[in-house]
């Protein structure tokens, strides 16, 4: 029984390590590349802690180089989602009534983990499996994750210390409960941090977990969770189970005790899990919590007065760093005609100088997509612009999938404000620019709020403060997470919670306390110190 009031750790934003030549991290980095180039993992499922192998297994490969195999996952059937969720459920009693000061004790020790002893395994296991670059690799599976972990632990302790007032007489309190069942976290390729935040934060509430990652990223979920087990987590609070969607969905959405869902991937994938969900309400014990980031088609809208070097680099950064695959990345571009020919110029000139190729060879800036799926979805796009009479590809375009799934740089100039790659999202290297005339400012902003529905993030260029207060009334809700003079990528825990609207999901802002707050379900207690012993009041006298 604890008998103190316990102060956690300040949080702090882990230094991101720079990979330089003749760098220890680098040499580490490198070593630890070469082991894992020259193994195959076995990935198991894991319930209530034990390993378990199904046999229906698929090959885990690297997207810079699809002929070799990191490893295989054994896909978990309906007997192990069951079992997982019985498990989560089984789990529940214990974990959600532990002193929340020892909770937060293992996540904490999860976070040293990852930033000392696991850095160079998590990072190599993110760039082989994911296609990152070292840099890349190093600020989402090192630096972003033990953020999650760290800050987050630091909302719990903020959340629980929120109390109400008590007038005279009177003792009131407010108790945090974890939500009643289990949360099903459902992770996508794109990020190793997001794939640890989805799970550990309803879990750091006192909340049991049932974990699908994405099969393309599961090689570096599973050494996440196996950190997670080194760090002191009892068995059944988070239950690892890769396998297909689906099958997944059909048995955890009808479940009475389906209590939430911590979701970051496709707009159409989360709308058809809300459904579900939906068309179950009746079942459930509680109405589920539903949280989701989904897709964004995000912008950069440059103003004339805007620098021209900050501007490219913006863009370049923004567009093309991760291939283009994060949900954040600049995929749509606003330029003004009286600007558009130093930028363009730029863009040619700095783009031709991009290194694409595989992660191994730390000088490529650009690498692999994720799959097959992914490059031929991008293919698509490119081939249908270079047929259309409203676009042109201006820049790159060249792809192949021969050995791994490399498409370069591509920049499509529209013709049309509407053109499809100015609306939809693409999720790869490609990049769609609309020249609006110096004027037609207004009008534009006006295109940009409509073309599509998503509102994840935005940014603007531009020097003039008036412009700058301008646009960012004008756009306010065309962005949940809004730059000013820099790319719309790079959110940092602690300091910019993420998450968008419309389309892009519910905003519930990962990297702060307003995530946290959705998987709890508060009672308030009031006390009375001595009750009254008469039912009158002075007004009926």
């Amino acid at each position: 029984m604890a008998n103190s009031i316990y102060t956690i750790p300040t949080p702090y934003n882990e230094p991101v390590k720079s990979y330089a030549p003749g760098s220890p991290e680098r040499g580490a980095l490198s070593a630890e590349l070469s082991r894992q180039m020259a193994i195959q993992v076995d990935i198991p499922v894991i319930v209530n802690g034990e390993e378990i192998k199904t046999g229906d297994v698929c090959n885990v490969v690297c997207p810079h180089d699809h002929g070799h195999v990191l490893g295989k996952v054994h896909m978990a059937g309906e007997k192990e989602i069951k079992a997982a969720v019985q498990a989560a459920l089984s789990a529940k009693h214990a974990w959600e009534t532990m002193e929340w000061q020892e909770r937060a004790a293992v996540f904490l020790k999860a976070a040293d983990l990852i930033s000392t002893k696991y850095t160079a395994k998590l990072n190599a296991a993110t760039m082989l499996g994911q296609s990152k670059n070292a840099f890349q690799a190093e600020i989402d599976a090192t630096c972003e994750l033990v953020d999650f972990l760290r800050f987050n632990v630091s909302y719990m302790e903020e959340i629980y210390a929120n109390q109400p007032f008590s007038s005279k007489g009177v003792y009131n309190r407010l108790e945090y409960r974890p939500l009643e069942g289990f949360v099903f976290a459902l992770t996508p390729f794109n990020f190793t941090a997001i794939a640890g935040n989805l799970p550990t934060s309803p879990a750091m509430m006192g909340n049991t977990v049932v974990w699908k990652p994405s099969t393309t990223a599961v090689l570096s979920n599973y050494y996440v969770m196996q950190i997670l087990k080194e760090a002191g987590l009892p068995d059944g609070v988070v239950n690892f189970i890769p396998g297909y969607g689906s099958q997944i969905g059909d048995i955890l959405f009808t479940h009475k005790d389906f209590a939430g869902m911590h979701f970051t991937g496709s707009t159409a994938v989360f709308q058809n899990l809300w459904k579900k969900a939906a068309q179950n309400i009746e079942t459930y014990v509680s109405y589920p919590r539903i949280v989701g980031e989904t897709g964004g088609k995000d912008y950069i809208f440059a103003h004339a007065s805007a620098d021209v070097d900050q501007l490219v680099t913006g863009i370049i950064r923004g567009a093309f760093e991760f291939q283009g695959q994060k949900c954040s990345a600049c995929s749509r571009l606003y330029v003004p005609a009286s600007l558009w020919p130093a930028v363009q110029d730029q863009l040619k000139g700095k783009i031709a100088q991009i290194k694409v190729g595989p992660v191994t060879d730390f000088t490529n800036l650009v690498n692999a997509v994720i799959d097959e799926k992914a490059f031929d979805t991008i293919d698509g796009y490119i081939l249908r612009a270079e047929a259309s009479c409203d676009a042109e590809v201006i820049i790159g375009g060249q792809r192949d999938k021969t050995k791994g799934y490399f498409v370069h740089p591509t920049v499509i100039l529209a013709k049309t404000s509407d053109y499809e790659s100015m609306a939809e999202e693409i999720f790869g290297p490609v990049l769609t620019v609309y020249v609006y005339e110096d004027k037609e400012m207004d009008a534009t902003l006006d295109i940009l709020d409509s073309t599509s529905p998503y509102a994840l993030t935005g940014a603007v260029f531009a020097k003039d403060r008036d412009v700058i207060n301008a646009l960012m009334r004008r756009l306010t809700h065309t962005a949940g997470n809004f730059y000013i003079n820099d790319k719309p990528t790079g959110a940092v825990v602690g300091q910019q919670p993420f998450g968008g609207a419309r389309k892009s999901g519910t905003n519930d802002k990962a990297g702060s306390y307003l995530n946290l707050i959705r998987w709890i379900s508060p009672r308030t207690i009031k006390e009375t110190m001595i009750p009254p012993v008469n039912y009158s009041y002075p007004f009926m006298a």
